[in-house]
């Protein structure tokens, strides 16, 4: 009896250990399931988080420079000052003033008809004189100010109409341009005081080097010069309605939800740093999901701007559009690079502080190093200590002269009065240094001069 019941009890706990065992494995594998969907899950946040962060930067760039006249005029002010640009917006101005005044026709209907063949020769020339006319009046400050009322006028009908709150134009019209007939109108001034014959009488246009531009400007350029100007004279479409709603949606969006987007992408971050099970290798995965999607998203711009390109034709004209996006997108792609090298070092520094072979093997050579620095830096500064003041009051006067001599060299290098400055002070102190510090031991050959005894001390007999 005693023995049955012995055996029955060896099972009972058999079977209760048996039971253990399986509670036990059935825990551990819902905890690395748990582990896993967490390590998948944080990864899948950083991703998003990773490409929201960079869609953040945009949309704050968009919001900032695109949509902000002032900032947008503040971008676009130095355009003209650009070669590329300006040879381009030269050279539409050209053919449209040809155009307009029609200077073939006009040299022609004044020669005689033996002496037409003459007129295709002196067009070129008078086209050469007013392509450099116009060239002059874009280097103007004057035409500066001009500039910067036609893109400040453009920029606010723009954003009229994306806003919906323009009163002059609607779905249905039809675009927005931007007028060079001010540059059109300098020009013809110019021409009119270096050319007074080109026009066959004397023209009268208004002075715009204030930078002011009045409503019926284009009637008194016709006026003045007695022909009837094109409708599209001397404009370029910045802005087509083919898609105005869908623009007007996505800039309303973008202006409503801008703010939480990114409150949502700091959120996001911060969810996936609290389930992630390793913070530091999520850190890595951040900074390298970074540097992707800032490439990802500098290819998508990068082709956005050749697809906007190839619809320029090749030339002058695409080169002045090239450098003009170049330029405006230029703080962008400025923060996409930074926006790759803070990931690059990022996903570097918390792989450097992690337990892989290569880091930890870095780390005790960095220490390393660290160790042997540190003390060729104590026996240099032992040694300097020691030496230091002696050799210096040796060499004190050559020391004296070379510190001089750099100074002046740096003198002429560098001539701000700031930098000039700052070699005077760092010279006086070179100087002050170099005597106090060979005044602590003689130079050799130098006899010290004896210590007076103290009086309280009887000379020696």
């Amino acid at each position: 009896m005693t023995q049955q019941m012995e055996t029955d009890e060896v099972a009972r706990l058999r079977e209760e250990v048996a039971s253990l065992h399986s509670r036990l494995e059935n825990r551990r594998r819902r905890q690395f399931a748990l582990l896993a969907l967490r390590r998948v899950a944080a990864a899948v946040f950083i991703m998003i988080t990773a490409f929201a962060l960079v869609a953040s930067v945009v949309g704050l760039w968009a919001a900032t420079t695109v949509l902000s006249t002032d900032r947008w005029v503040s971008t676009v002010a130095p355009l003209p000052k650009d070669p590329r640009i300006a040879a381009a917006v030269a050279e539409y101005s050209t053919t449209q003033l040809f155009e307009a005044i029609d200077v073939q026709q006009r040299i022609e209907s004044v020669l005689p008809a033996q002496a037409a063949f003459v007129a295709g020769p002196i067009t070129g020339q008078l086209r050469t004189q007013i392509r450099n006319t116009v060239d002059n009046v874009m280097r103007s400050d004057q035409f500066n100010k001009i500039w910067v009322e036609l893109n400040r006028r453009v920029h606010d009908r723009v954003m009229a109409i994306v806003n919906n709150e323009s009163e002059l134009v609607s779905t249905t019209e039809q675009s927005v341009q931007i007028d060079l007939l001010p540059l059109i109108n300098q020009v013809l001034r110019d021409l009119s005081a270096q050319l007074p014959t080109l026009f066959g009488k004397t023209i009268t246009l208004p002075d715009l080097s204030s930078g002011e531009i009045p409503e019926n400007l284009r009637v008194r350029v016709q006026d003045a010069l007695g022909v009837t100007l094109p409708a599209n004279f001397a404009q370029f479409t910045v802005y087509d309605n083919g898609q105005l709603n869908a623009v007007q949606q996505s800039v309303a969006a973008a202006k409503r939800y801008l703010v939480l987007f990114v409150v949502g992408t700091v959120v996001l971050l911060l969810l996936a740093l609290v389930i992630s099970p390793w913070r530091r290798r999520t850190l890595v995965q951040l900074g390298l999901w970074l540097v992707v999607a800032a490439v990802v998203v500098s290819a998508v711009l990068r082709g956005v701007r050749d697809q906007l390109l190839a619809q320029v034709p090749e030339g002058v004209y695409r080169d002045g559009v090239a450098a003009a996006v170049t330029s405006v997108f230029s703080l962008l792609r400025t923060r996409g690079t930074q926006l790759i090298w803070i990931g690059a070092i990022l996903a570097v520094v918390c792989y450097l502080f992690g337990p892989g072979r290569g880091a930890v093997w870095l780390r005790g050579q960095v220490r390393r190093g660290a160790v042997a620095g540190g003390q060729a830096t104590a026996r240099g500064g032992r040694w300097l200590g020691a030496n230091a003041p002696g050799w210096t009051a040796a060499h004190r006067d050559v020391l004296r002269v070379g510190g001089l001599v750099v100074g002046g060299i740096l003198a002429l290098i560098l001539t701000s009065w700031t930098s000039l400055l700052i070699i005077a002070v760092v010279v006086a102190a070179y100087e002050v240094a170099v005597t106090l510090i060979g005044r602590t031991e003689p130079a050799p050959g130098e006899v010290p001069e004896p210590v007076p005894p103290s009086p309280a001390e009887p000379a020696p007999l």
